[in-house]
């Protein structure tokens, strides 16, 4: 027997989840990747309670619902536990009321998924290019500033990846918004130059200054302490990172 559900059915069903209890978070100060799910739940009006991990010391609560990664971020709506940043955000748009964060279009939202997975493939080369060094940064560098050709290009005409709002996109590229000074500052290396990339440069502030965002941007003093206590060991794992 086929079962046909109507629109009101759906919408029934929606609204049971919206009323359920508020989720919960397990993330990090310092990870993008934990802040691109509290910048969806505070982009669609979700409350939720943040639950900040200590990731040298990993909690039962961490490992139970992250047993194949182990890591963060992890949404806990109930008792279901959704892992995988992108998927969670996807998961929050379909899921909850509020601003969707993808295209209804089926051709625009299958161009939304590419550029933000061009974006999490881009997350860890820009990342290490300002931690490596000598010829290795230098190469480095090259490929990562033409994939962010790319991304620049994308902005033309838009002040964000979504348009007038903060979508799907720009979740993904968060790593270029308040990370992206703050590394600077720490390693001294400039990969993301103005002169070349200033619509990314000003999408960045533009970013970091949203203000339903400003409640999950990470205090930049703290995450310079952060990474500057921690700079030497940064290096080793790009070191690491380029024997791969």
């Amino acid at each position: 027997m086929v079962r046909c559900f109507s629109k009101k059915t759906a919408s029934s069903q929606k609204n049971q989840r919206n009323m359920s209890p508020p989720v919960k978070v397990l993330g990090h100060l310092t990870s993008a990747f934990a802040h691109r799910v509290e910048a969806a739940l505070r982009l669609k009006g979700v409350p939720y309670e943040l639950i900040r991990e200590d990731l040298s010391n990993k909690s039962e609560l961490l490992l139970a619902n992250n047993p194949v990664h182990k890591t963060v971020p992890v949404l806990l709506h109930g008792d279901q536990a959704i892992c995988e940043s992108l998927v969670i955000v996807e998961y929050i748009d379909e899921v909850f009321d509020g601003p969707p964060l993808l295209p209804a279009d089926p051709y625009d939202r299958a161009m939304v998924r590419f550029w933000a997975d061009f974006m999490d493939k881009l997350f860890v080369p820009f990342w290490m290019a300002h931690w490596v060094e000598g010829e290795a940064q230098k190469t480095l560098v090259e490929e990562v500033k033409q994939k962010l050709a790319l991304l620049e290009a994308q902005l033309k005409g838009k002040r964000f990846f979504g348009g007038d709002t903060i979508g799907y996109i720009d979740i993904a590229a968060c790593v270029l918004g308040p990370w992206l000074s703050m590394v600077e500052e720490v390693t001294g290396v400039v990969v993301l130059d103005e002169d070349e990339y200033p619509a990314l440069r000003r999408w960045s502030k533009e970013y970091s200054s949203y203000e339903a965002l400003k409640q999950c941007i990470p205090d930049r003093d703290q995450l310079v302490a952060f990474y500057t206590e921690r700079k030497e060991n940064y290096k080793m794992m790009a070191k690491a990172w380029l024997k791969q």
